[in-house]
């Protein structure tokens, strides 16, 4: 018995992802309809998730300043560079606002549009460009 080619277990990991992601969307569209019970904890529950992913995050985020820094060497890295330190900022401040009262209500869904914005930019200077064969489309 041979083992799996690297293209085989790439396509094992990305139909892993969509399913997940798949789910994901599912049981948000069931508790938006209100169709999906949840605990009384989750609220909790989900601002305790978003601070220990900041904390974990924090580590993430100096060891790739540390070692690369903020390279403005070409256009796709000079964009990508500052989309991830945007990223961490917007991050940092999503989950400041889920913890925060006293903001007006404005305030939670701009970070989260922000946050998802930058995300499209990482991802379109990074797997975009290793997808396509090291190009970009329309740069």
């Amino acid at each position: 018995m041979t083992a799996p080619s690297a293209a085989g277990r790439r396509s094992a990991a990305a139909r892993l992802a969509g399913i997940s992601l798949l789910a994901a969307g599912v049981a948000f569209a069931l508790y938006v309809a209100g169709r999906l019970l949840t605990p009384n904890y989750t609220f909790g529950l989900f601002g305790r998730v978003g601070l220990d992913a900041l904390i974990l995050k924090s580590t993430l985020a100096s060891i790739c300043l540390i070692a690369y820094g903020v390279q403005l060497t070409s256009v796709r890295v000079a964009v990508h560079s500052l989309a991830g330190c945007f990223f961490y900022g917007a991050f940092v401040a999503k989950v400041l606002f889920v913890q925060s009262r006293r903001l007006p209500g404005w305030t939670l869904p701009v970070a989260g549009g922000a946050l998802a914005v930058v995300v499209g930019v990482l991802w379109y200077t990074s797997a975009l460009w290793y997808y396509n064969g090291y190009r970009l489309p329309g740069m």
